[in-house]
C-alpha cells in the first residue's frame, strides 16, 4: 500500500511540472529548459548544496580561532551530520503531507507547498503558527546576512565607499530577486554558486598554506567558553540551510528522491569548509578573533579579488534562497499566490525586501550575528521542530503504519528514529540554544558596545573608516 502511495506522489508532481513546461522544440524553449527549468535530482544537489555554504565559508575560521583546530572539526561533522538527519525528517514529512493531499485530489499546479502548510495540516494550526514564525524570522535574518556580507566583502576591493553605503547599493541590487518565480527557476543559478564556493574555499586553503604562518602566531582557542558556544553556534548555522527543503523539494520533478540529496550535499560542502577554515587558522591564529572575514587577512591580488566577486555573486543567489520563501508567504497573505502574471507578483514582493535592507544597515556585524541567529532561530526552525514534528506526527500505531516512508531499518527502525529524535531535541535546545543563545547574546551586545548600532564600517581599519 505505502509504494502505491509513493508512486503517486511521483507521478502527480512530474505530470505538474511537464504542464508547465509544455513539449516546446523551439530554439527558445530548449534554452529555458537548459538554464531555466530544473526539477532533478542534479538540481536539487546543486541548490542544497549552493545554499548550504554562501558566506557562513568566510566565518568559518573565526569560529575555528573560537573552538580550536579539533572541536572546530569535530563540530563540523557532527552538525553536519545532524543537519542532514533533520533535513531528511522534513522531506518524510512532505512525503507524507503530499501524499494525504493527492490522495484527495488537491491540485499543487500553480501552489508552492511550505513548511508551515505541512504542519498545518498533519498537526495543526499552533504547530503551523510556531514554523511560520521560526522559519519566517529565520529566512529574515538569513537574507539580512547576506547583505551584510555583500557590503562586508566589496569593501577589501573597493574601500571608497563604507560599508553602509555598500549595503544600500547591494539592497538595490538584490531586490531584482523578486522576478525568479520559484526555486523550480534557479537551475543555471544554483550551478554558478557551487563553482563560486569551490573556488573560494580552494583559494583560501591554498593561499593560506602559500602565505605561511604568520610571526609569531598563536592557537590558544578554546580560551573563553563564551566565545567556544559562540563558535559552535556559527557551524550550527552553518548546517542549518535547510529551511527551504520543502520548497526546493517541490521544485523537484520526484520529490520522493531527495531522501538522502541533503547528505550527499553536505559531504560535499564538507570537502571546502573543512580544508579552507583549517589552512587559514593554521596561518593566522588569533588574528581571526577580531577579523571575522578570513578574505582581510590575506594579501590583496587578483586570485583574493576574483574569490571576492564571486562571492559576490554567489551571496546574491543565496539571497534570493532565502528571501524566495518569503515571497511565497508574503503572496499568500496578500492573496496574489495563485496568479499566473510573473510581473504582478513580482511588484507584490518588493516590500519583503524593505525590512531586510533596513535591519542590515543596523546590525552590519558580519559574524557576530550569524550565531545569535543560529542559536536563536535555526535551533529551532531546522533542528527541534522537525524532530518534535516527526515523533508527534508518527505517535500512534496507525500512522506508523500507513506512514509513506518508514525509518531506514539500519537506524533501528522506528525506535532508533525517535531515539535520535530525542537526541537531537535535547542537545539542540541545551547547547546550542541555551549556552549558544547566552554566549552569542552577550558576543552580539559587545559587538553593539564597541561599534554601535548603524555603524558605517564595521571591522574598518580606523584611517578607512
Amino acid at each position: 500500500m505505502a509504494s502505491e502511495k509513493v508512486e503517486t506522489v511521483i507521478a502527480g508532481n512530474y505530470l505538474e511540472m511537464e504542464r508547465e513546461e509544455g513539449d516546446s522544440k523551439s530554439a527558445k524553449g530548449k534554452l529555458s529548459k537548459l538554464f531555466w527549468h530544473g526539477g532533478s535530482v542534479y538540481d536539487a544537489w546543486f541548490s542544497c548544496a549552493s545554499n548550504q555554504v554562501a558566506q557562513v565559508l568566510l566565518t568559518l575560521p573565526y569560529s575555528f580561532s573560537q573552538l580550536g583546530m579539533l572541536s572546530g572539526i569535530l563540530f563540523q561533522l557532527f552538525y553536519g551530520l545532524m543537519g542532514s538527519w533533520t533535513a531528511y525528517l522534513i522531506s518524510v514529512l512532505y512525503v507524507e503531507y503530499r501524499t494525504r493531499k493527492e490522495r484527495e485530489k488537491v491540485d499543487f499546479r500553480n501552489h508552492v507547498i511550505q513548511w508551515f502548510e505541512v504542519l498545518d495540516a498533519l498537526l495543526g494550526k499552533h504547530w503551523r503558527n510556531v514554523g511560520l514564525f521560526f522559519n519566517c524570522t529565520f529566512l529574515l535574518f538569513g537574507s539580512v546576512i547576506q547583505l551584510i556580507a555583500c557590503a562586508s566583502n566589496i569593501y577589501y576591493i573597493n574601500d571608497n565607499l563604507d560599508k553602509r553605503t555598500w549595503t544600500y547599493i547591494f539592497g538595490a541590487c538584490c531586490a531584482t530577486t523578486v522576478f525568479i518565480p520559484s526555486f523550480h527557476n534557479y537551475r543555471i543559478w544554483s550551478f554558478l554558486g557551487l563553482m563560486m564556493t569551490t573556488y573560494t574555499a580552494w583559494y583560501l586553503t591554498i593561499a593560506s598554506l602559500l602565505h605561511g604562518q604568520v610571526e609569531g602566531v598563536k592557537h590558544s582557542g578554546p580560551a573563553k567558553i563564551v566565545l567556544y558556544f559562540t563558535g559552535a553556534t556559527n557551524i550550527l548555522y552553518t548546517f542549518g540551510g535547510h529551511a527551504v527543503t520543502v520548497e526546493i523539494m517541490h521544485a523537484m520533478w520526484k520529490p520522493q528522491k531527495f531522501k538522502l540529496i541533503y547528505l550527499i550535499a553536505t559531504l560535499y560542502v564538507l570537502t571546502l569548509t573543512l580544508p579552507s577554515a583549517s589552512a587559514v587558522y593554521w596561518a593566522f591564529g588569533d588574528m581571526l578573533l577580531t577579523h571575522s572575514n578570513a578574505l582581510s587577512l590575506l594579501p590583496k591580488t587578483g586570485f583574493r579579488d576574483a574569490a571576492v566577486i564571486l562571492m559576490l555573486i554567489h551571496q546574491f543567489i543565496t539571497f534570493g534562497f532565502a528571501c524566495t520563501p518569503l515571497y511565497f508567504v508574503w503572496e499568500k497573505f496578500i492573496r496574489v499566490h495563485d496568479t499566473k502574471s510573473l510581473f504582478k507578483r513580482a511588484i507584490a514582493r518588493l516590500p519583503v525586501v524593505i525590512p531586510i535592507w533596513f535591519l542590515a544597515i543596523i546590525f552590519p556585524f558580519f559574524g557576530p550575528i550569524n550565531s545569535t541567529v543560529g542559536s536563536l532561530l535555526v535551533s529551532f526552525t531546522v533542528y527541534i521542530i522537525p524532530a518534535l514534528a516527526h515523533m508527534v506526527t508518527f505517535a500512534s500505531a496507525s500512522a506508523r503504519e500507513n506512514a509513506v516512508e518508514r525509518p531506514p531499518s539500519f537506524l533501528g527502525g522506528w525506535a532508533g528514529s525517535y531515539t535520535m529524535n530525542i537526541f537531537v531535541v535535547v542537545w539542540v535546545f541545551v547547547v546550542g540554544f541555551g549556552f549558544g543563545g547566552w554566549a552569542s547574546m552577550l558576543n552580539f551586545i559587545r559587538q553593539v558596545d564597541t561599534f554601535g548600532l548603524f555603524t558605517k564600517c564595521y571591522q574598518c581599519p580606523p584611517h578607512k573608516a
